[in-house]
């Protein structure tokens, strides 16, 4: 036998030795860390899993809410709505929430559509642009069954330099304005409409066609 392969040897039992040392000190934790992986692996894929299938089923049931909406059984559409308040998953909750504000509104019932949107933008577990998406909505349904200080409560927040709803947060308090005969201030923020070069086309049109509509009949008056 050669000094090489006999060296080779040597280390290839020296190599084995530390190997089984090191197995008989650290085994039990190697088997434990692999075992913990696995489980937590497990559990991932478990959570995913049961996480999809509550989503999937939340999801199906607000389809199912929109055509009874549609098909014009509001009763129907709402008590879907109210299940999935409490019982869906995700971001499906505060989507009935808002649907349902909608079917009521639909349906006469502006005050109670109200009550719903403002409950929504007073959830501060709802994000923020939602919340004002509520509040909008609500001061849309003021302008017709409210005061100019409901619709204006609600959204002249929103109509501050560099909100992206101040578009249509100025219109609302605008037409609420124009409503209750205040011409100089609806002009005024009909005004801001027209000057902002951010505002989209459409909304800078109708701010155009009511200012005209009012100083018209402003003259006519």
């Amino acid at each position: 036998m050669s000094d090489d392969s006999f060296i080779r040897e040597v280390n290839e039992e020296l190599r084995q030795d530390q190997l089984k040392a090191l197995w008989r000190r650290y085994g039990t934790m190697a088997i434990a860390a692999v075992a913990l992986v696995i489980l937590a692996t497990a559990a991932y894929v478990g959570y995913q899993y049961w996480s999809t299938s509550r989503a999937n089923q939340a999801g199906d049931a607000f389809a199912r809410a929109l055509e009874l909406a549609d098909e014009g059984n509001t009763d129907e559409a709402l008590a879907a709505l109210e299940e999935l308040e409490t019982s869906g998953y995700g971001s499906y909750p505060v989507l009935a929430r808002l649907r349902a504000a909608a079917a009521l509104a639909d349906g006469g019932k502006a005050e109670e559509a109200v009550a719903k949107y403002d409950a929504v933008a007073g959830d501060n577990s709802v994000p923020a642009a939602i919340r004002d998406m509520a509040r909008l909505r609500a001061a849309l349904l003021l302008v017709d069954h409210g005061s100019y200080t409901d619709v204006a409560t609600r959204v002249e927040p929103l109509t501050a330099e560099g909100n992206a709803m101040r578009h249509t947060a100025r219109e609302t308090l605008a037409l609420a304005a124009w409503n209750e005969g205040d011409r100089e201030n609806a002009l005024a923020l009909f005004g801001q409409i027209i000057d902002d070069p951010q505002a989209p086309v459409g909304a800078r049109q109708r701010a155009e066609m009511m200012s005209e509509l009012i100083a018209g009949s402003g003259e006519s008056g």
